[in-house]
């Protein structure tokens, strides 16, 4: 299971064909979702018809989907965690960020057996992680703050989804995942050594969009972001609604939804123009995280970023 595998929500996918210049609709932004709660304000717009015709939901299983269509050109966007996003770019797919959909602030965890008591003693202990994904870099953040390299411990690579059977034979000593194995970890006996609200403003989820589309179709894009917008007004306000229609459409516990809701920041369009700012914490995580990701062999050439945020398709205001 890839990151942001968590509610299994449904999306109409589809891709339009080009029409005649001059003479029909605008071909429209085919963007990329998979299921993760912090994208669940696409979802919602979806379902009352806040998402215009310029926009079309491309549903996949996981994020691997969506940035396979972004590297073949069948998408012209994605929602993507910013590690995903310097994954596309590096191979030579030049994106943009255009909203911060959710901020990870607990979501993603360190589950370890209780004889672990600090993060110094994860050395030698098995530790299962998704390589590929973001708690690969979550793993290699803990491994810094504990003084250890990867050396001194052995990574069991396994989905996140078989973190709790590995966790249940006795296979793993420790489990770097996010909701809702972490707490499933924990109803096994697991504890919760350390998560991403140890490290806020580290983990975020993007809406990106090709550089090409941005500067080709950017009504297209401002169309997706206040779509996105409309949708966590929704989710915000009217919290109760937006609880149970995720719970009674995809037959989970309203408290489970509730949960997932309790590990992330959504942020308004204020914290938006802040993140996305030339100088705000999403560049700056971007160059930090890219480093560390060329260091480790995570990507295998620098993505050389011109500017990955543009803030300039956040609306002034909602109607």
């Amino acid at each position: 299971m890839q990151r942001r595998d968590f509610l299994g929500l449904s999306v109409a996918a589809g891709l339009s064909a080009a029409g005649l210049p001059g003479c029909s609709k605008p071909v429209p932004l085919a963007f990329g979702i998979h299921p993760w709660i912090g994208y669940e304000p696409l979802y919602l717009a979806k379902d009352f018809g806040w998402l215009p015709e310029s926009v079309i939901l491309s549903s996949g299983a996981s994020s691997k989907d969506s940035m396979a269509g972004l590297l073949s050109g069948k998408l012209q966007g994605a929602a993507l965690t910013l590690d995903e996003t310097i994954r596309v770019w590096s191979k030579g797919k030049e994106l943009v960020a255009v909203a911060v959909a959710d901020v990870s602030a607990g979501a993603d965890a360190l589950i370890v057996r209780p004889s672990i008591t600090d993060l110094s003693e994860l050395r030698g202990k098995r530790i299962a992680v998704e390589t590929n994904g973001v708690s690969g870099i979550m793993l290699l953040k803990i491994l810094e703050l504990a003084g250890l390299a990867r050396s001194d411990m052995v990574p069991v690579d396994l989905p996140v989804n078989e973190h709790v059977g590995a966790w249940s034979r006795g296979e793993v000593d420790a489990s770097v995942s996010y909701e809702p194995i972490a707490t499933k970890l924990e109803r096994e006996g697991g504890v919760r050594l350390f998560d991403s609200s140890d490290m806020p403003e580290t983990i975020f989820d993007l809406l990106v969009v090709t550089r090409d589309t941005a500067e080709a179709n950017p009504a297209a894009v401002r169309d997706l972001v206040m779509a996105h917008f409309k949708g966590l007004r929704h989710l915000v306000r009217s919290m109760h609604d937006s609880v149970y229609r995720v719970a009674s459409h995809q037959g989970v516990r309203p408290e489970d939804v509730r949960s997932a809701l309790a590990t992330v920041m959504l942020p308004d369009l204020a914290a938006n123009q802040r993140y996305l700012s030339g100088a705000g914490r999403v560049e700056a995580m971007a160059r930090s995280l890219s480093e560390l990701m060329l260091r480790t062999g995570m990507i295998r050439k620098e993505p050389g970023f011109r500017r990955l945020c543009d803030p300039s398709f956040l609306p002034g205001s909602l109607p």
